[in-house]
């Protein structure tokens, strides 16, 4: 059996904030009409110790049940208001939460959840305190609106460079339904090949669209090809950058000044030789 303290839930938002998600959950939304049935996955769960916790979050966060790894069994211990609506299986290496008859109160997020190892028992019962590992969570969305994919376009997001060799490319996301996206980015390398990109991301969330800006650092003087990827429930979409050129300002500007430079020794060489042989034929013409 599993006990948790009370103050483990009031814990619980903090943790989703600052433990990074290890839980497989692929769904960022999944759409239902009412009275339709759902399944809810959540995989990676072989990194967790015995149990498998589910949550709901409307305000704040409430246990739904949880799911025994061991022998298969489901513990409704938690009181959810709507717990008789919840049912839960075990897959390999992963669960399922599910929902025979959905109705319009069932449209929040649902987490899963699990701790690494046991922290105590005591007398046949586990005593645990807030999970250490997460799902990224699943928005369930009841309606009967059918999902919509986005439409996807991608441009550099400034028009100058930085000095560093940096540019800004702007992902947008828009005409989707329902609006929760997930945005990824790929640069196309020499041999055709892809590469994961990782760098510094900002997604700004409007009515009706997202977009993503990703700032990239590359070397002076050199042109790349990107792909930005936007998963939704409709579909992936993806969209290409036609060519980036990093032309870096500041080696742009330190160039062009030495090559001024180079170009004004030359010239105050050349006078100076003008002059020297103009002396020198002077001279000679004194002597005779």
């Amino acid at each position: 059996m599993i006990l948790l303290p009370a103050a483990a839930l009031c814990c619980l938002a903090s943790a989703l904030v600052t433990m990074a998600a290890q839980l497989i959950q692929d769904h960022l939304t999944l759409t239902r009409r009412v009275g339709g049935k759902v399944s809810i996955s959540c995989g990676g769960t072989e990194v967790c110790d015995r149990y498998v916790l589910w949550l709901q979050k409307k305000e704040t966060f409430s246990y739904i049940l949880y799911t025994d790894k061991e022998n298969g069994g489901v513990g409704k211990i938690f009181n959810h208001p709507q717990k008789d609506d919840f049912s839960a299986v075990n897959k390999q290496n992963g669960c399922e939460l599910q929902i025979n008859k959905v109705n319009l109160n069932h449209s929040v997020s649902y987490y899963c959840a699990c701790w690494k190892a046991v922290l105590h028992s005591y007398d046949g019962y586990y005593y645990y305190g807030y999970p250490d590992i997460f799902g990224s969570g699943t928005k369930l969305v009841v309606t009967d609106q059918q999902p919509m994919k986005p439409m996807v376009s991608v441009y550099p997001a400034v028009s100058a460079v930085g000095p560093e060799g940096s540019v800004s490319l702007l992902c947008l996301a828009s005409a989707m339904f329902p609006p929760l996206v997930h945005f990824s980015w790929k640069r196309q390398k020499e041999d055709g090949g892809l590469e994961e990109l990782e760098g510094e991301q900002l997604e700004i969330r409007e009515s009706g669209r997202t977009a993503s800006i990703l700032m990239i650092h590359q070397k002076c003087f050199s042109t790349e090809k990107y792909r930005c990827y936007v998963k939704h429930e409709g579909g992936t979409v993806e969209a290409h950058t036609q060519q980036v050129s990093f032309q870096c300002e500041d080696r742009v500007k330190l160039f062009c000044l030495l090559y001024t430079v180079l170009i004004v020794k030359s010239l105050v060489y050349c006078c100076g030789l003008s002059l020297m042989m103009v002396m020198v034929n002077n001279n000679s013409g004194h002597h005779h």
